[in-house]
């Protein structure tokens, strides 16, 4: 396995976060295109096929790193950036939306983390980010995620983001947690993660909380998320005015029964 680096962190911000790493000679962080922020001068960026948690061996070897990339949903591409100068130098990453930058230390969790494929944003170069499947048809057709996440091992730093409110709960042997399907963001492989069926319509159609719940069973940590994108994204299009063919005005009756039947709005 490649070697990770301890690298130094800041993160400033309270709603709108980005999180500044600072890097010595020879060091490096590895982050998904787009994210950065600013970087100062002496750091080096290449682009990349994969996470360059380790050396491609050959043509087959990139093939199948861009391909997992492509089943996670994430771009074939990822950027590292490099101390390439003297003394230390910073390089940040900026959180996509409204929310918090976790950061966390893989070492301290067991190595491994199990993130939603929209929440990471960066790690030390040297983090594997792979695929992680999951078992369960359930989770797959109904979780919100589909069968793939984000697996990242290794022991160095990793960073991922949570829309809105950050909450962290530690899960003992059997207690079980439901919460929406859109709001989780990280888990520990030893939590066994599921989908449970609501069981009553009325409740799915007129309670806006949908047919489905996750529910996370113990042992292990998970991060959870009061705002994910999927949720801000369904409200901005329902508050905009749709005056075209097909679309309402807002106020409108038949504006407001789809939402209710959206699961937008609750009576």
């Amino acid at each position: 396995m490649a070697p990770m680096y301890e690298v130094e962190y800041k993160i400033f911000g309270s709603d709108m976060q980005f999180v500044e790493v600072e890097l010595d000679p020879g060091e490096a962080a590895v982050a998904e295109a787009g994210a950065m922020f600013y970087m100062e001068d002496g750091i080096a960026m290449e682009t990349i096929f994969g996470d360059g948690s380790r050396p491609a061996s050959g043509i087959v070897d990139v093939l199948l790193g861009a391909g997992q990339r492509l089943l996670t949903g994430a771009g074939l591409f990822m950027t590292v950036f490099s101390n390439a100068g003297q003394g230390k130098k910073r390089v940040s990453f900026a959180a996509p939306t409204p929310g918090k930058i976790v950061p966390i230390r893989l070492s301290e969790v067991g190595g491994e983390l199990i993130a939603q494929k929209d929440s990471f944003l960066a790690a030390a170069k040297g983090v594997s980010i792979g695929i992680a499947f999951q078992k369960r048809l359930g989770v797959g057709f109904f979780g919100g995620e589909g069968f793939i996440m984000e697996r990242l091992q290794g022991d160095g730093w990793a960073f991922v983001h949570a829309g809105g409110m950050l909450i962290e709960r530690t899960l003992a042997a059997g207690e079980l947690l439901r919460v929406d399907t859109g709001c989780l963001v990280a888990l520990q492989p030893s939590v066994d993660f599921d989908i449970e069926y609501i069981g009553n319509i009325k409740s799915a159609l007129f309670g806006g909380e949908g047919l489905f719940f996750a529910t996370l069973r113990g042992p292990g940590h998970v991060w959870l998320q009061s705002l994910p994108l999927s949720r801000m994204a369904r409200r901005i299009v329902a508050a905009a005015p749709q005056t075209g063919r097909g679309g309402r005005e807002e106020g409108s009756v038949l504006g407001t029964l789809g939402d209710i039947l959206s699961g937008d709005r609750s009576i």
